[in-house]
């Protein structure tokens, strides 16, 4: 999947001190991908909108 023109937004959760970073984008059609911020040139994966909302909707109920 060719994820050039992606839009990486790093998420806010991530903190100012540069450690665990996620970052995803979210302008591709049909696609959400996420990435390691620390290896931007590594591997990232890819999901559904509806399945990546899914997972963001449980992550947000746990405590």
């Amino acid at each position: 999947m060719d994820l050039s023109n992606a839009r990486w937004r790093k998420s806010t959760r991530s903190g100012a001190s540069g450690g665990n970073c996620v970052e995803m984008a979210s302008n591709l059609p049909g696609v959400v991908a996420v990435r390691d911020s620390k290896d931007a040139a590594g591997p990232a994966l890819t999901f559904a909108p509806a399945a990546w909302a899914t997972f963001v909707a449980q992550v947000a109920e746990r405590p």
